[in-house]
């Protein structure tokens, strides 16, 4: 086993310290290179560094010139491109298109990646190291590796490997696929076959191949001209995303097909304890003069576990991370937590514990380990498998809270409201006792039956229900807390309608927040197949797709109090019938008339 150093090396100074003369793989990323473990490029670095392997990072290099690329010389077994945390078209547009001007994963916050960043490195990369193996890895590589569509392009690409010079290409979180990697490269054999990647092969090869026991789903082209056809292909493909009965699944291509082999099992208990007992510095890199803005507010934080069952239709995550939760042990966090109070400024607050969805730490389905998750059914608190109690999370957050040095112990990542009052163990009022800094963030996202239904979420009965035992379990702790509720505008299946019934459910209910999601379709999402094809995958039914103007004013609807916002909101209550709600009435929305600036505030 290599000794980890104190951060992983950018320079061949630094190699030179550590006795290095070549590197064994080298990872490019989009990002800046800071040693935490939210950050994907120091996890599988020190991974494959605990693994017995020497690594180099070449962090954000300037992909106009060659010189960044050379820097660290030719690994011996290969390059790992990644975009960083973020899909760069994400990372680099905002919701209506407008390109951003700042970047949380750059020092400082400035601009220093490409757009498309995995095609662009690994273009570079091929052409300057021809023969050295390529694998794409990250947020960005995995959720294209089917033909998908580009929101920023409005089109329907194929998937990255088909635009990309790569060998390989890394779907999920990565720590197996890339050991495995490693190893088959250092032994000189085949890269097929891994389970949690994805490979271009041949058109003459796959016709050669014994085809049974495959998913084919509809090609390239036909995804690209048929949204039938790529309603199916989406549906095909979602079903085979669990690594206990899920298919290799083959989408043609014009000059590759691409085989995408079934995901990876999930890390044990002790597995996932030890990629995060790996020992990061949780800073940046010290030759940065600049604070990377993105690790500020998950410095002190702690992942407890990974995966995520809701299913929500514009969240990828049951095609990354997957739908069977991995959950750390009690005795492993606990003592990541006491490394972070003995740390330099630290506070006395951990930032946040939890992952995809915080409350979903040591649940489980004893189904998951031998069948896999369900093919017909989603997890739910509804199912009598699923094992609801938060009493194991519960009793964490206590033994936390009793840690020398640490004052307060935060929930930042939100919580699932459905699963919280399936609980039978107390823990939403241990929760408001302990561990709200006055807001709980909580997402509906929506109210109107038809649109939480597409959106795979709870329903306004449920929430309202949350919300009560909300409130009285804050009463009960002598606290006076609030629910901070993350609504969404313009996502498929929702009218001008369903967004008035929103609004006048948030007015109602003393809701209003400046915090609204316009629907962005990102790649591998039922709500982007929805979005590009008007038809929802689930069932093959056509749905209401808003666009442009539309969505612009049901934006506006779940903004109604923002003066900016006054014409649209006019525009789209008279557009639905409602102009009732237009005047100085109470019940009124917004006031009329070209010399009224703003609305009136009627909490």
């Amino acid at each position: 086993m290599i000794p980890q150093p104190p951060y992983l090396p950018m320079t061949p100074e630094e190699a030179k310290t550590l006795g290095i003369s070549a590197f064994d793989v080298i990872l490019i990323s989009g990002d800046a290179y800071v040693d935490h473990p939210s950050f994907g490029t120091a996890v599988i670095g020190r991974v494959l560094r605990e693994a017995g392997y020497t690594v180099g990072i070449i962090a954000q290099p300037d992909w106009t010139h060659p010189n960044d690329f050379l820097r660290l010389g030719r690994p011996k077994l290969f390059f790992g491109i990644s975009s960083g945390n973020v899909d760069s078209m994400v990372n680099a547009f905002t919701p209506n298109k407008k390109r951003r001007h700042t970047d949380a994963y750059s020092p400082g916050g400035k601009l220093k990646r490409p757009d498309r960043a995995v095609i662009v490195y690994a273009n570079r990369v091929r052409s300057l190291f021809p023969g050295t193996p390529i694998v794409l890895g990250g947020i960005e590589a995995s959720l294209r590796r089917f033909a998908h569509y580009d929101y920023w392009s409005d089109t329907v690409r194929g998937s990255i490997l088909a635009d990309a010079p790569a060998d390989i290409l890394v779907y999920g979180m990565g720590e197996r696929q890339m050991t495995e990697i490693a190893a088959r490269c250092a032994a000189g054999r085949s890269l097929r076959e891994v389970r949690g990647t994805a490979v271009g092969i041949s058109p003459a090869e796959w016709r050669e191949t014994d085809q049974s026991g495959y998913a084919i789903i509809p090609g390239f082209p036909a995804v690209r001209d048929n949204p039938e056809a790529y309603a199916q292909a989406f549906a095909l493909h979602t079903a085979e995303q669990d690594p206990v009965r899920g298919k290799a699944v083959v989408q043609p291509h014009p000059k590759t097909v691409i085989v995408q082999y079934p995901p990876a099992f999930p890390l044990s208990p002790a597995e996932l304890d030890r990629v995060y007992e790996l020992p990061y510095t949780r800073a940046a890199h010290p030759s940065y003069r600049d604070p990377v803005p993105a690790l500020e507010p998950v410095r002190f934080s702690i992942t407890t576990h990974r995966g995520c069952f809701g299913g929500c239709s514009f969240c990828a995550l049951t095609h990354h991370q997957g739908r069977i939760i991995q959950s750390r042990t009690g005795t492993s966090i606990i003592a990541e937590a006491g490394r972070l109070a003995r740390m330099r400024g630290f506070s006395g607050v951990i930032q946040d514990v939890g992952g995809p969805t915080a409350n979903m730490y040591g649940l489980l389905c004893p189904q998951w380990e031998t069948k896999g998750t369900c093919p017909d059914r989603r997890c739910s608190p509804d199912c009598p498998h699923l094992r609801t109690s938060h009493a194991r999370q519960v009793g964490l957050l206590r033994e936390l809270r009793q840690i020398p040095r640490v004052k307060r112990v935060f929930i930042a990542s939100g919580i699932r409201f459905d699963l919280a009052l399936a609980d039978d163990a107390g823990y939403l009022e241990e929760v408001c006792a302990h561990h709200v800094s006055g807001h709980l963030k909580v997402a509906p996202e929506h109210i109107a039956a038809g649109v939480t239904e597409l959106m795979n979420k709870p329903g306004r009965e449920t929430f309202d229900r949350f919300r009560e035992r909300y409130a009285e379990a804050s009463r009960n702790a002598g606290k006076k807390q609030y629910i901070l509720p993350y609504f969404m505008s313009g996502h498929p299946g929702c009218t001008v309608g369903d967004a008035i019934e929103l609004a006048e459910y948030i007015r109602d209910n003393r809701l209003y927040t400046e915090q609204v999601q316009d629907f962005t379709p990102t790649p591998m999402t039922r709500s982007t197949c929805m979005y590009a094809t008007g038809i929802d995958p689930a069932t093959m039914e056509r749905v209401h797709v808003p666009r442009e103007r539309e969505k612009q004013i049901q934006r506006a609807l779940l903004q109604y109090r923002d003066p900016k916002n006054r014409r649209l909101v006019i525009e789209g209550l008279k557009a639905a019938g409602r102009a009732d709600l237009i005047g100085t009435a109470r019940q009124c929305l917004v006031e009329k008339g070209d010399d009224i600036r703003g609305t009136r505030d009627r909490r």
